[in-house]
């Protein structure tokens, strides 16, 4: 027969066992949620952040494009050269064209988006209509004004027009709705055509 002193060692033992397959499997089990976590959250930022294919993007040809902007007196509209990437279909390329837009003038001309604005989706249909859809901060941070509301209007419309064949009259959507006008001055809840006559000539550079 085993003593007390034997007992109860072996008793301390025992429950030192215990304690430590709980450990092991406390361990276990934590280490196995933070796994779960990490997987988790790798998937998540692959789904939000897409890996970009370097080489691809290197061989993306580049196009000249014309993106107008307001001059001084913001009466008529000038053209800046940019490169941007070339893209087969003609919604994604009027993205790329919207994006020059929106990044603002290189050469000091006045702007004619506010600075907070994003562009959410462009749509183009067979009739040559490209529905342009903003972020509502085009609404919620635009000067306003007539001159300013027809400048971001015409500058939007032609800059697509003179870039994309297939788009000959653009409408301006915010958060994916028509809106009466940008900011109370100028009616927007149907499409507008591109006008020639607020073009302002390039001047040739001479020799």
């Amino acid at each position: 027969m085993s003593t007390k002193k034997q007992r109860r060692s072996e008793n301390i033992k025992d429950r030192q066992k215990k304690k430590s397959t709980r450990i092991v499997y406390l361990v276990a089990i934590i280490g196995g949620v933070v796994l779960l976590l990490v997987i988790f959250f790798v998937i998540l930022f692959d789904a939000l952040f897409p890996p970009v294919d370097m080489e691809a993007l290197k061989k993306k040809k580049k196009v000249v494009a014309e993106i107008y902007f307001s001059d001084q007196q913001e009466r008529f509209l000038v053209a800046e050269k940019r490169y941007i990437f070339q893209e087969e279909d003609p919604a994604l390329q009027a993205r790329e064209v919207v994006k020059a837009l929106l990044e603002g003038s290189k050469t000091g001309h006045v702007n004619t988006f506010p600075d907070n604005v994003a562009l959410r989706d462009i749509k183009l249909d067979k009739d040559g209509l490209a529905r342009v859809n903003f972020s509502a901060g085009l609404t919620k941070s635009h000067p306003g004004g007539s001159t300013a509301e027809m400048a971001t209007i015409y500058s939007l419309t032609n800059t697509l027009a003179a870039n994309i064949p297939d788009i000959k009259t653009v409408q301006i959507l915010v958060e994916g709705k028509s809106l009466p006008s940008i900011k109370g001055h100028i009616t927007t809840d149907h499409s507008f055509k591109p006008d020639p006559d607020l073009y302002v000539p390039v001047k040739e550079e001479k020799n």
